[in-house]
């Protein structure tokens, strides 16, 4: 009889550490399943940088904002998915998407250079790349920075065009080019005047110089032009498409270009209903 119960027992509590782990395994796949959500819906996380503003960046209130991330709301709304925003490192990009960490890089994000590295929608910004000094630098040219320290970002599509072969000498001429994680710093050292110059996209470089003290000029040569797109895992059309879908809709009924005007992006958008 004793050995009986002392079965009955083992048994017992063999059973209740498989359910145990029946559940867990439950619980994990909610959480950790294909973008599911609490409700039962489709999430869609966007990676951006969080230090690139008007594209996205933290506001005064500690709430992330920007042109590219109120175009992912209004994406994610009319799909009926719940929008995370997750702010990433730039030069981990590549990472946090084949990882399936994020979704979809969305945070001004050059096409030009890349085009085979990833699946794009239709480029919707004309940006350009330049130079940004002080007014009082005497810099009014390429050739004014030879002997000078530039600053740019990491991995940005302003250092991609200064390691272009037609930039090679203008390049070549800097007494120095250093790289910032974020144009924050850049700026923050342009105004200490440990920089000269910082390289950077002009849609960046207007927002800066109008949110900071100082006077600033953008040299009149640019250093390159560009158009920015949404980038998604190469081989995910059809994520790509149903957000590219629903891009054209807002083009047509006039939501795309409402949110380029409070952002102060309609000179710079280029998205078209075909």
């Amino acid at each position: 009889m004793k050995k009986r119960k002392i079965v009955l027992f083992i048994f017992s509590m063999v059973a209740s550490v498989m359910a145990g782990c029946g559940n867990t395994k439950e619980t994990a796949s909610v959480e950790e399943g294909d973008k599911g959500t609490e409700e039962g819906g489709t999430g869609f996380t966007v990676g951006f940088d969080a230090e690139f503003p008007p594209y996205g960046y933290m506001d005064e209130n500690g709430e992330y904002v920007g042109f590219d991330l109120s175009l992912a709301k209004e994406v994610a709304d009319r799909n009926g998915w719940e929008l995370k925003k997750q702010p990433i490192d730039w030069d981990g990009k590549d990472f946090e998407l084949s990882s399936g960490a994020i979704d979809c890089i969305w945070n001004g994000f050059t096409m030009d250079g890349r085009e085979d590295s990833y699946t794009w929608s239709k480029p919707y910004v004309d940006n350009s790349q330049v130079f940004v000094v002080k007014d009082e630098s005497g810099i009014v040219s390429h050739g004014d920075l030879a002997g000078k320290t530039v600053a740019v970002q990491k991995e940005s599509s302003a250092l991609a065009a200064l390691n272009k072969d037609e930039n090679q000498g203008l390049k070549d001429s800097f007494a120095q080019l250093i790289e910032f994680g974020d144009y924050n710093t850049a700026f923050l050292e342009l105004q200490a005047g440990s920089v000269d110059a910082i390289a950077m996209d002009i849609g960046v470089c207007k927002y800066q110089m109008e949110s900071r003290e100082g006077n600033y000029s953008i040299l009149e040569d640019y250093l390159a032009t560009e158009k920015y797109g949404v980038g998604f895992l190469k081989g995910n059309e059809e994520l790509r498409d149903q957000v590219q879908s629903t891009l054209d809709e807002m083009v047509v009924d006039g939501t795309f270009a409402e949110i380029a005007q409070e952002w102060g992006l309609t000179d710079s958008v280029c998205l078209t209903a075909d």
